[in-house]
């Protein structure tokens, strides 16, 4: 099991375009009725839902949940304080969302490369 403290440990982001609610979970090593929770508290994390009201993020919202989790579990944030730093659309934490995303890259571009090699 990863530890939870730092998102270098977080697994990477398959390269597709839904995921349900048992693979965001894992991917954030966040539990579902948290995701669910923060769905109420957090109006910009907006899954789309289909039949039976079940819940499909996109890539987006994943790096949205991994930004959300590192505010109220490593930096310390409130509810509160987190909702507001993410509706203020600080650049700062653009920047962390981009650099989540570059890492994300360079380790697909890494398999890929690994791929090419055999």
């Amino acid at each position: 099991m990863l530890e939870p403290s730092h998102n270098d440990e977080l697994p990477t982001i398959p390269g597709k375009r839904y995921f349900t609610i048992g693979e965001v979970s894992e991917l954030c090593a966040v539990k579902p009725h948290v995701l669910r929770y923060w769905e109420q508290e957090f109006p910009q994390l907006n899954p789309v839902k289909r039949r039976g009201n079940r819940r499909y993020y996109q890539r987006q919202d994943v790096l949205m949940i991994r930004q959300i989790r590192s505010l109220l579990y490593e930096q310390g944030f409130t509810i509160g304080g987190a909702r507001q730093r993410m509706s203020g659309g600080e650049a700062r934490e653009d920047t962390t969302q981009y650099k989540q995303l570059i890492r994300q890259m360079i380790t697909e571009l890494e398999d890929v490369l690994q791929v090419l090699k055999t």
